[in-house]
């Protein structure tokens, strides 16, 4: 099963992960421990909530603010 992972920085440092087919959101000090970390917290969710695996990909795209 693929699903979409979104890295973005965290204030602290590392990274914050996540997945937005299931909701789960982890952090990791590196890109790779931070897919690591959110590829296990994705597990566990699904495990639990194993109906969410229909969901199907996320759209991901991007947009503008008139006044930033």
């Amino acid at each position: 099963m693929q699903l979409t992972a979104v890295l973005t920085p965290a204030e602290e440092g590392g990274y914050v992960a996540f997945n937005p087919e299931t909701g789960t959101t982890t952090q990791g000090e590196s890109v790779d421990e931070a897919v690591q970390n959110l590829r296990e917290a994705t597990e566990l969710f699904l495990e639990e909530f194993p109906e969410r695996r229909s969901l199907g990909h996320a759209i991901m795209t991007t947009f503008d603010l008139a006044h930033a």
